[in-house]
């Protein structure tokens, strides 16, 4: 059994338009989340739809495949891509890593690996205690609800579940609480399937796609790990990863 590594890329982002190239200690965003993937895992594509991404992949010896302008989600575009690698790539799992996360953690790569190769596993996904009430309270920060054998019962932007009688600043001294870490790792035929499904209407309320694939009835199993990594979003943490990285050159 095999598994590769998809990283979707798009440069039209609407936050941050050309966010896969910019420059980060030298290098174009992308590639950084290329080398960290090949740490972990024998074969690593790129799927973009922007020519520019595709001449900078190939600029450092990449692999990248050119996919469709027109997906709504990485899941598409992960989708597309293994409809157009399955006639010359043998492999039946795929993990799909933000082309967004500079520094992720090769060990947690590993971790999502081992559990989607695991008999029985459709999805997987990361998972990291939160440990501070503003993270908690946070509405741009996921929170996951675990079963107790470790599948995701729910994924919201809301603290849950509610501690009834209990004032919020002692919940986390009452109940473990867990951060979603965005990366996924799924079967291959079922990575086909969930890109094909309808919209739920707790996705639509969240505005969280995960939430789909629960409402057709699909099982995410979950890893927990120690830290959730640091994502570029933004222009605004771009300039704050630099700030940070002068500051340490200075130490």
């Amino acid at each position: 059994m095999k598994t590769i590594a998809l990283i979707p890329a798009r440069y039209a982002s609407t936050r941050f338009p050309g966010k896969p190239l910019v420059q980060i200690n030298g290098k174009p965003m992308i590639r950084l989340v290329y080398e960290q993937c090949m740490k972990a895992f024998d074969q690593v594509f790129v799927a973009t739809d922007d020519e520019r991404i595709v001449a900078a992949v190939h600029d450092f010896g990449g692999n990248v495949v050119m996919t469709s302008s027109h997906h709504q989600s990485g899941t598409e575009r992960c989708a597309e891509a293994v409809q157009l690698l399955s006639d010359h790539h043998d492999f039946d799992f795929v993990v799909n890593v933000q082309g967004d996360e500079p520094f992720v953690d090769p060990q947690q790569l590993i971790a999502i690996k081992q559990c989607i190769e695991n008999a029985g596993t459709q999805i997987a996904t990361l998972v990291a205690p939160i440990e501070s009430a503003n993270m908690l309270f946070d509405p741009n920060k996921v929170k996951v609800v675990l079963a107790e054998n470790g599948d995701a019962l729910y994924f919201s932007r809301q603290a849950i579940p509610c501690q009834r009688d209990v004032p919020e600043a002692d919940w986390l001294k009452n109940h473990p609480y867990f951060l979603h870490v965005g990366l996924y790792a799924y079967q291959k035929e079922v990575l086909m399937q969930i890109a094909r499904l309808a919209p739920t209407h707790a996705e639509q309320a969240e505005k969280l796609e995960q939430l789909r694939w629960l409402g057709h009835g699909y099982r995410i199993n979950t890893v927990i790990t120690a830290h959730a990594n640091a994502g570029i979003d933004t222009p605004e943490d771009l300039e704050n990863l630099n700030l940070q990285t002068n500051a340490n050159r200075k130490e």
